[in-house]
Order: structure tokens, then C-alpha cells, then sequence
């Protein structure tokens, strides 16, 4: 019903069902997973308003801490999620809740986190909080930042053209991509999302 992707690795679909409602799969080597993709794989879809809350939890000799990552559902499949941030929010994560009880981790590899699936309402799953730095990024949102960012490299550069005599050539100095990246960097730093605004 569900698999993962983690970038250098095949995809994983060994998930182990611990309840009606509940799905869990190790991570391995967890520390060096940048980023991984949580999709359905097509074969059973969610019942009728419910979806898939996705928890995540590191690894601990003190049991679970889940923390929510967001969610998957018939109309949104797959969510790329970016967990290698996460371990600054750990203080987040609920250490008390009963979210995914019936699994006993017996993997003895410490460098093992866990991945939760919990089929829920999804007028419960709307009512969840992701930390900031964990909202899922989308192809189209990257896309679009891939596309303005260059628009803007263009339209910056090609103000600053400058003829070569005896040829039809055209140069920009690279004192200018340079300056324009600095610019870029600086109001990135500042703002992530100006580049939505112009």
C-alpha cells in the first residue's frame, strides 16, 4: 500500500502493519538521509475521507518520539518530506503518545529511525501542525522557484552585455554573475520566499 524512496537506495516497501489503522518501516542509517518520498503505490487507496498522517521518529533507546510530517491521500499520493533538520526540533516530537503503541522496535542498529503511516480522518489530519522546517516540498513549487530564480538571472545579466569589438559576440563580465549570486544568497537569507512575490 505504501513505499518510500530515499535517494541512492531502492524504493522500500516493507512496511509492517502494527494495527488496523497503523503502518511502520525502519530507516536505516537515518543520520544520512537527507530527504525522503512517502508515496502509495496505486494497489489500495484510503478510504473514503481519510488519509495518511506520516510520523517520524529517531532513533532512541528511550522508545518512539513521533513527530508529525504531514500527509498522504488519494488526491495528493506522494510527499517529499525533508528530515535531516528534525533532529534540532526533537523537543517537538511526543515521546508520551500511544501513536503506533502496538509496534516493538526489536532492532538492535541505533542508527535505525522510524517511519509511521496512521490511516486517519482527514478532518483530523487537517487539524495537524508540521514543524516549519518539515513542510513537504512539491515538483511544482521547485519548478517555480527554478524558473523565476533564472528569469531573474537572465533579465539581471543581459543588462549588463557588452559588445566585443570585431565580432557579433556578446559577453557579460563575471563580476556581474557574481554580484547578481551575492544579491540572490542575501535575499534568500532573508526572506526564502521573496522569489514568490516578484
Amino acid at each position: 500500500m505504501f513505499s518510500i524512496l530515499i535517494a541512492g537506495r531502492l524504493p522500500q516497501v516493507n512496511f509492517q502493519q502494527v494495527s488496523e489503522t497503523q503502518f511502520v518501516i525502519p530507516i536505516s542509517d537515518v543520520d544520512h538521509v537527507n530527504h525522503l518520498v512517502v508515496f502509495m503505490t496505486g494497489q489500495i487507496p484510503f478510504p473514503d475521507n481519510y488519509g495518511g498522517g506520516v510520523y517520524f521518529s529517531w532513533p532512541s533507546t528511550e522508545g518512539p518520539s513521533w513527530i508529525y510530517l504531514g500527509k498522504i491521500t488519494n488526491a495528493k499520493p506522494s510527499a517529499i518530506f525533508r528530515i535531516n533538520k528534525l533532529k534540532d526540533n526533537e523537543s517537538k516530537a511526543d515521546s508520551a503518545s500511544t501513536l503506533f503503541s502496538a509496534f516493538q522496535h526489536q532492532t538492535a542498529v541505533p542508527t535505525d529511525g522510524l517511519l509511521g503511516i496512521s490511516v486517519e480522518p482527514l478532518s483530523q489530519l487537517e487539524q495537524q501542525v508540521q514543524p516549519s522546517d518539515v513542510t513537504p516540498t512539491t515538483v511544482a513549487s521547485n519548478v517555480e522557484f527554478v524558473s523565476k530564480m533564472l528569469n531573474n538571472f537572465v533579465n539581471y545579466v543581459t543588462s549588463f552585455v557588452q559588445n566585443v569589438p570585431g565580432t557579433s559576440e556578446q559577453i557579460v563580465p563575471l563580476s556581474i554573475v557574481q554580484t547578481w549570486f551575492n544579491n540572490f544568497q542575501r535575499r534568500l537569507s532573508e526572506n526564502p520566499n521573496f522569489w514568490k512575490t516578484t
